[in-house]
């Protein structure tokens, strides 16, 4: 019912996901091109996607690293999903903290 009443809350998924994607491509990060909310954040190595999301943890930031076997060997990441209900200022600081620990796993270049 609500959904048949409004877009509202569909078209801030579509925008955030449009922004989160943007902002962390613009960062430097491999995501897997697409328009859907779940956002793979390519790493491509297992132990760096555990430390990635354990280092983004003590940041306040809750994601899971995904590797072999649920995705193929070499194909490690970070899924974020993101949703409606995410402020600009939610997204915002989980880019700052995505970069920060992307730069001390030498993910991005400094």
């Amino acid at each position: 019912d609500i959904l048949s009443q409004t877009t509202e809350l569909r078209d801030t998924l579509e925008d955030n996901t449009t922004y989160f994607r943007s902002k962390m491509t613009a960062a430097g990060f491999d995501i897997k091109p697409g328009t859907h909310p779940i956002t793979p954040i390519m790493l491509y190595d297992a132990v760096l996607a555990q430390q990635m999301a354990t280092k983004l943890l003590d940041e306040g930031i809750y994601v899971i690293g995904f590797f072999f076997p649920v995705v193929p060997k070499g194909q490690a990441r970070i899924r974020v999903q993101i949703s409606a209900a995410h402020t600009r200022a939610h997204l915002d600081r989980a880019i700052q903290a995505f970069t920060k620990i992307g730069k001390e796993l030498g993910v991005l270049k400094a």
